[in-house]
């Protein structure tokens, strides 16, 4: 069951996530950027056997909360489930996206962006992450731009929110 929200992100009831990505529901969902001391982020390509963008590389992970846990308490249990690690994350902002997936699903999220620094052993959950890389921000603008069908829909709205049209 995830979290259906109005406009402004205000939890008005709950759902099962596949029927809420198949009628394309509002909810909402968080992300989470994950940068080392070096300013290069954390990327990760989504297995193979994800019900949807599988294959395409975004950021460090993102979900949905559960019904009795807060976006925060969400995004630090996701990260240590999908890459394998904690660290402090802290809200950065917050955007409204929609989209049709690959296989029909509908994505339509309330996003909250979390941002963390980490410089520890990354131990990814292999059923969530086929790969992962550590990369500078110029290096992966340059290669969304180029190659912009190698990314996730979402990631690539962040980057465009954070640092512009480059992210597109």
């Amino acid at each position: 069951m995830i979290p259906l929200v109005d406009e402004e992100g205000t939890v008005r009831g709950f759902a099962e996530k596949m029927e809420v990505h198949r009628k394309g529901l509002l909810h909402l969902a968080f992300s989470v950027l994950i940068f080392n001391e070096e300013g290069e982020m954390l990327i990760h390509k989504r297995a193979d056997e994800k019900y949807h963008s599988a294959g395409l590389w975004t950021n460090a992970c993102c979900g949905h909360p559960y019904p009795e846990e807060s976006l925060i308490q969400a995004a630090e249990r996701r990260l240590e489930e999908e890459m394998g690690f904690k660290c402090e994350l802290s809200p950065a902002f917050q955007f409204t996206y929609q989209t049709v997936l690959e296989n029909g699903l509908i994505e339509n999220e309330v996003d909250q962006v979390f941002v963390g620094t980490f410089n520890g052993l990354i131990s990814p959950d292999p059923t969530e992450v086929s790969a992962y890389k550590w990369i500078p921000l110029d290096a992966l603008l340059e290669q969304v731009k180029d190659e912009p069908n190698r990314f996730t829909f979402w990631f690539k709205k962040i980057l465009s929110h954070q640092y512009g049209s480059h992210g597109q």
